[in-house]
């Protein structure tokens, strides 16, 4: 997921062709869910080591298509369908430092 952001707390990213902001922040995330999944999230972040708090926040701001629209992509790589991938020898200088 190509992501930026910013300092109101939101994450920007491309889902479906369409730019989205979501929340950034534990609590812009726990605000959009029901009781029982907010109940859920605050004992899934109570227990992720802090290396991997950054996935599991984005996993879980991500709306549901596009966490869909991830497992198609993985699901055609692993088809061996490599259309509109950028290999990464390709980005050049400096490619890897942004995503």
């Amino acid at each position: 997921m190509s992501q930026s952001v910013d300092a109101a707390g939101t994450w920007t990213t491309v889902i479906g062709g369409e730019l989205l902001e979501i929340p950034a922040t534990i609590e812009g995330i726990r605000a959009t869910l029901s009781p029982e999944r907010a109940a859920e999230f605050d004992r899934v972040v109570a227990r992720t080591h802090a290396s991997k708090l950054p996935q599991v926040l984005a996993d879980w701001a991500l709306p549901a298509e596009a966490l869909a629209e991830e497992d198609e992509v993985i699901a055609r790589l692993k088809a061996g369908d490599h259309s509109d991938s950028v290999s990464q020898d390709d980005l050049g200088d400096g490619g890897g430092e942004a995503r």
